[in-house]
């Protein structure tokens, strides 16, 4: 993997958890891919219960760093030796450490003292929405929004990111396991193995690893055990629930069958897998944890050992498919999963485990954060040798006549149709054209319709022409296009010149909307604002790896702004947009639809929610005061028409645009009704 600079890419990463050797697997198997790690790591960490001093091995580069602190999210480095770090030359910084966490605020706030700034990923495991008290909240939100990467160990973390404000897509990347180390062909015998019996019913052994709390589930194991007389509990780990569970054995009569182990030694627990013929992980969700990965049930399945948990949490996606989920807290259930995964289905459930651990072991997982490296420094797809295919998509909405003259141009390329109107005229037209039609069954807008095609892309890897059905494009146009898009690399999404039908151009390039550029246009300045700006997307190629990196189209913009959105989001992520003079385009604007009025109410009702989703509250009803004293003093001004929209514009800002376009309801004309020039 190259960097910018054209070296092997340089990485900082920062973990107080890889004070653990195994945790460094990540590390050790980014090296073996060619990255150059360098890692700071706590010089010691309480982990399962005991201080746990950072013990490198030879030629590993990890440098211990002193804490202050003990919580995970509460906790500080000693700032001096990542500070001194911060001054040398890194392609980017990955702080394996919560968004709202202490240390990634110190990190960051460290980061910005130095004139070099590389991009930064984060990591979570926060799979339960909460809202962090101030000063957490902050930070959280600070690192969202500075981060270019986030890879998250499950995916309702990587959802709750993004939603939180991270402006692109979240990788869901799992926690790694050593496959060297935890084997189903194990050559020694296992010590901790005890003897079956040779008469009788064979009993079977299950297994529990975890602390002795409420929320892991040992009680609900026990209660299952007392279901069936062949099930007999082996639970390794401590807590203060111990005497709770060693009373509730006695209770229920079957102190005989389950064995308390305490804690055992790191170097023993792949031998006590090998004992077990299931692996049993009851976790019980509560309001303010549930599992967040579930790392027992995968070193389990890389031995060879069935696995049963509860659906709490990411349990289901990282057991499911793999082994058997029962309801979490069901004892019943879990008693009849624990028989089934022992019995009838062993060797099923093995096999599918085995595939499932080979997923997380810390090969594919390097592979994984090579690829997410790999977006944020915005690395090619493609060699220099030729540039990718360029796949089509476009999203209809009536006007079958329109569309023809749209598609024939482009027909020879992969094209997809989303049709949000669901017309038989229209399918015909994609069957006679051999292109590929799809109806959703519904028209939930512009973004959703392109979303609709990117979730089964013709050509994984290519790079995506939007284009509006009221447009035209050549075949000439398209490759002049992809060929200023391929010729800088952090160039996210190209346009070409526009003309209307009668010759006239229109303005293809735009600033990205903000409550300055709002007051600055009310005051009639607004040719004087400087920023970065976007490409309308009535006809707009978009860069393979910049829909890798930021993700779909968000669904909330129906009609106007989604490209605005998508655009300003790659913006954040480091990504330009231009428009390119050598190429044209023939967009008739708004011919597909005749509701100047709805247009309009679609129209600023999208920006609201753009400056909302951007800007916050105060944000928003700053712009919204801009624009209405702007159209209020233009209504005093102008005369005619001109006057009278100016009121219009006035009475839509003082209503508020979503207040009103909820009134006209969601009844567009078409998927994508607009001409751009309305900006």
């Amino acid at each position: 993997m190259k960097s910018t600079s054209g070296g092997s890419v340089r990485v900082l990463r920062v973990s107080h958890s890889a004070v653990v050797d195994e945790w460094r697997g990540r590390e050790r198997a980014l090296a073996g891919l060619g990255v150059d790690v360098t890692l700071l790591s706590a010089r010691r960490w309480r982990e399962g219960g005991s201080a746990v001093p950072l013990e490198p091995r030879r030629g590993e580069t990890v440098t211990g760093v002193a804490t202050i602190g003990r919580h995970p999210a509460l906790f500080l480095y000693d700032p001096r030796p990542i500070w001194r770090l911060l001054g040398e030359q890194w392609d980017l910084i990955d702080i394996h450490e919560e968004p709202f966490a202490l240390a990634t605020a110190e990190i960051l706030l460290l980061r910005a003292t130095r004139r070099r700034r590389p991009p930064i990923v984060l990591y979570t495991a926060q799979n339960l929405r909460k809202r962090y008290p101030v000063p957490f909240r902050w930070f959280e939100r600070l690192a969202l929004r500075t981060a270019s990467g986030i890879s998250a160990c499950n995916s309702e973390a990587a959802r709750i990111a993004e939603e939180k404000g991270f402006a692109g897509r979240a990788r869901v990347i799992p926690l790694g396991v050593d496959l060297q180390r935890f084997r189903s062909d194990a050559t020694a015998a296992p010590r901790l193995a005890e003897p079956r019996p040779v008469d009788g019913p064979r009993p079977v052994t299950v297994g529990f690893v975890g602390r002795l709390v409420p929320e892991k589930g040992a009680d609900i194991l026990i209660d299952a055990v007392a279901r069936d007389p062949h099930l007999r509990a082996r639970i390794v780990g401590g807590g203060p629930a111990g005497p709770a569970l060693r009373a509730r054995a006695d209770e229920l009569d079957i102190a005989d069958r389950v064995e308390f182990m305490g804690p055992i030694e790191p170097d023993d627990i792949a031998d006590f897998y090998h004992s077990l013929d299931v692996l049993a992980v009851p976790s019980l969700p509560t309001p303010t944890w549930t599992e967040q990965f579930g790392r027992v049930a995968v070193e389990a399945m890389a031995s060879g050992v069935p696995v049963v948990s509860s659906d709490a949490g990411a349990l289901p996606a990282v057991v499911g498919g793999a082994g058997i989920v029962v309801p979490a807290g069901d004892a019943g259930a879990l008693a009849l999963g624990l028989v089934e995964a022992a019995g009838q289905r062993r060797d099923e459930l093995r096999s599918m485990g085995l595939a499932r651990a080979a997923e997380c072991s810390w090969e594919a997982v390097g592979r994984d954060y090579l690829e997410l490296y790999r977006s944020v420094v915005h690395t090619p797809s493609v060699g220099s040798s030729g540039l990718p295919p360029v796949e089509v998509i476009v999203v209809a909405y009536g006007t079958p006549e329109l569309l023809r003259r749209a598609l024939e141009p482009v027909a020879h390329l992969p094209v997809t149709v989303v049709d949000n109107s669901s017309l038989p005229e229209i399918e015909e037209l994609c069957t006679e054209l051999g292109v590929r039609y799809l109806d959703p069954g519904h028209n939930d807008g512009f973004a959703a319709g392109v979303n609709f095609a990117l979730r089964v892309r013709l050509v994984p890897g290519a790079d995506v022409l939007l284009l509006n059905p009221d447009a035209v494009i050549a075949t000439r146009d398209v490759h002049v296009l992809q060929q200023a898009l391929r010729a800088e690399r952090d160039l996210a999404s190209v346009g070409p010149e526009q003309v209307d039908g009668t010759g006239v151009r229109s303005k293809v390039e735009w600033p990205f909307p903000s409550p300055l550029s709002t007051w600055l246009e009310a005051a009639g300045l607004a040719r004087f604002h400087r920023a970065p700006r976007f490409v309308i997307g009535s006809v707009l190629l978009l860069r393979a790896e910049a829909i890798d990196q930021v993700g779909e189209f968000d669904e909330r913009f129906f009609l106007y702004s989604e490209e605005t959105d998508w655009a300003y989001r790659a913006s954040r992520l480091g990504w330009r947009h231009a428009s390119v003079p050598g190429a044209t385009a023939l967009h008739v604007g708004a011919a597909t639809s005749n509701d100047a009025k709805r247009r309009e109410a679609h129209f600023h009702a999208s920006i609201e929610r753009y400056l909302r989703k951007h800007y916050g509250s105060l944000g928003w009803q700053s712009a919204r005061i801009g624009q209405w004293l702007g159209a209020m003093t233009r209504s005093l001004v102008l005369r005619g028409e001109r006057g009278r929209e100016a009121r219009r514009r006035a009475a839509l800002y003082r209503l508020g645009p979503v207040r009103v376009e909820s009134r006209l309801g969601r009844e567009p004309d078409s998927a994508r009704s607009p001409a751009r020039a309305e900006r």
